[in-house]
This record gives structure tokens, sequence and C-alpha cells, in this order.
């Protein structure tokens, strides 16, 4: 039987042997293949169409039908592809957790219409209330990140009103939901945020991110220490910056960072999206041993994408974490809290 990641790497291999249109298409289901939340092996052996699936039309179908049947070898992926989990793999192991999922109370990175999101601060509550999340955080970019649409500071305050009027709306209507005044802040390589810090007052929550010089080689020690001392945000969000068969990520002495983290009480976020999985299981377990926090966000950029928040819960599971480290499982009131003490 292939498994999703297997066929993930197939299809890979097969884009670096083709050209043009071909190619696009086999690079775009090598990463959907990590979405997927089911098997393929089980959906062929159930006697379902693949071109249900995303990415996968007829001639993609074809190709893993054959792979299926006459199974080839399959190597080891590279670096760039290497450390990923299916979504279906993620489902399987916390299905296996059930705990971890009636405790979760939220998701702590999502985007809206105010940068680089598709939806509405309102749709993105509704997706929250149906999961049945006590809270989720609204974390824009900041202005910094022009290319995403960052939002300067007078765009975040508009922004802080329009989430407190959606949670009043949300109370009327008897939805057990309440909106995080947040934001994801852009870092420079000095460790510096690009907002004034008293506009940061108002949050509930901050996240602080690398956006640029994601794919330097050198060592990256500075940089992370820099950031984890910065007062001004509570979590680093997708530390590494690395994305599925497009870029590595940063290099660190780890044990270090995740102990100067545990210093000043800083959440290191595991962002669920499937392409990005960052922190890995790997370097989450050097975070365990730290002692570190650990914050599980979504990333997303519609309503849909918040599925895929048991990619995260799957990797604290794999590496570990103890669930009192993970501050999704915070109430409210005890999240907000350990944020101002910041």
């Amino acid at each position: 039987m292939l498994t999703n990641a297997q066929l993930a790497e197939l299809l890979a291999r097969a884009a670096e042997e083709n050209e043009g249109h071909r190619q696009r298409a086999l690079r775009s289901a090598s990463r959907a293949a990590y979405h997927w939340p089911e098997e393929v092996a089980d959906i062929v052996e159930r006697g379902d169409s693949l071109r249900d699936l995303p990415k996968i039309g007829g001639w993609l179908s074809g190709i893993i039908r054959r792979w299926l049947e006459d199974l080839p070898e399959v190597p080891d992926p590279p670096p760039i592809r290497a450390g990923f989990r299916t979504f279906a793999e993620a489902l399987a192991i916390v299905a296996d957790n059930p705990e971890w999922s009636s405790g979760l109370r939220g998701d702590l990175q999502m985007h809206t219409e105010y940068s680089d999101g598709k939806e509405s601060i309102v749709a993105m509550a509704g997706e929250g209330a149906e999961r049945g999340y006590e809270y989720i955080a609204i974390t824009d970019h900041s202005k910094g990140l022009r290319i995403a649409g960052g939002m300067h500071e007078e765009e975040l305050l508009a922004q802080i009103d329009e989430i407190d009027v959606v949670n009043e709306e949300l109370r009327k209507a008897g939805h057990d939901i309440r909106v995080l005044r947040a934001l994801e802040m852009n870092i420079n390589p000095q460790g510096e945020g690009d907002m004034e810090p008293e506009s940061l007052e108002p949050l509930d929550l901050v996240l602080g991110s690398f956006h640029s010089s994601l794919r330097t080689k050198d060592d990256q020690t500075d940089r992370y220490l820099a950031a984890v001392r910065n007062p001004h945000f509570q979590i680093l969000g997708h530390p590494r910056g690395r994305k599925y068969d497009n870029r590595l990520g940063l290099q660190a002495d780890w044990p270090r960072v995740f102990e100067e983290a545990t210093k000043h009480d800083k959440a290191i976020e595991i962002n669920s999206f499937p392409d990005r999985q960052d922190l890995n299981s790997e370097l989450l377990e050097i975070a365990r041993e730290a002692g570190v926090r650990v914050s599980i966000g979504t990333d997303a950029h519609d309503r849909m994408e918040m599925r895929f928040i048991p990619m995260g819960v799957a990797a604290a599971i794999k590496a570990g974490i103890d669930r009192e480290r993970v501050i999704n499982y915070m109430s409210v009131d005890d999240l907000v809290a350990w944020a101002k003490g910041h």
C-alpha cells in the first residue's frame, strides 16, 4: 500500500522529469497530497473516483492508479520535502487521542480581508463557533509585510473596533465564542517589530513572525534570541519559515533558542498549514525538553483552511508535548491574562 506521503514524493519526482503544464500539475498534486483527508489507497479500494480529490484530473488519476497496482520503489524525500505529515495521517493520530480534541479551545492564527485573507471576521468567527471553539485569534499581517496587505496602525485600530462589534453581536446571538484582538507582527532579522508599541496595547495577543531573509543557510541563533527577548509579542509564529518543496527554513541552536523562550515565557507556534508544519515534530521534541509553551494555529486564509488544526495537534501528540504546555487548551481568560503578563 502506498501512503499519501509516498504518493506525494512520487508525484514530486515525476514533476522533476517533466516540464510545462504537466510539471506544474504534478507539483501541485504533490503538495495537495498532504491536504487530502483520506488515504488514496482506501479510496481506490472502496471503488470511488480519485478525480474528486483536489488537483487530480483524469491524467493524474491514471498515473496514481498504475502506481497502486504496480508498486514502485519510493525514494526518501530530499530535505526540502522531508519531515512532513499528511492530513490523513494527522487525523488518524488525533482520532487515537480523543482527549486532545475534546479539550481544544481555539485556533490562534488566521487571516481576513484586512490583510491577505479571503473572508471577513464574521465568517471566520462563524466557522469557529461551528467548531465549538471558545475563541479564535484574528492575526492579520502588520504594515512591514506590504506584499500581504499588512495593516498600519490606523487600520489595526479600525479592525479592533470591528472585532468589538462582532463580539457583541455574537454574544447577543447566544454564541459562546470570543474573537481575540490579535496581530501577526512582522519581525526583522534584528528581532524588532514594525508597529508602534502603543498600537499593540489594546490587543489580546500578538504573534511575531519572520518574513524576510528566510533562505539564508547561516546559523540564525542570534536572530531568534533577539526575537524571543522582544517584549512586544507572546508567540513566535512559524519559527523556521519552511515550506514544502519550496524553502528549507532557517537553522539555529534550537536548544538554546527554546531555553531562552522558556525563560521569557514565550510560546513557539506549531503552524498547522500542511505546506508549513512549522515547527515539525523533531524540533518539537527539543522544545518539549526545554519546557517551552506551544501555540497551535492553522494560518487559515479562509474558513475551509481552519479544518487543518489536527495537523498541529498531531505534531504535539507525536512529540510528546504535555497538553498543559499548549496554550490553546487555556481558558480565554487565562490565555489573555498570560499574554497581558508580557
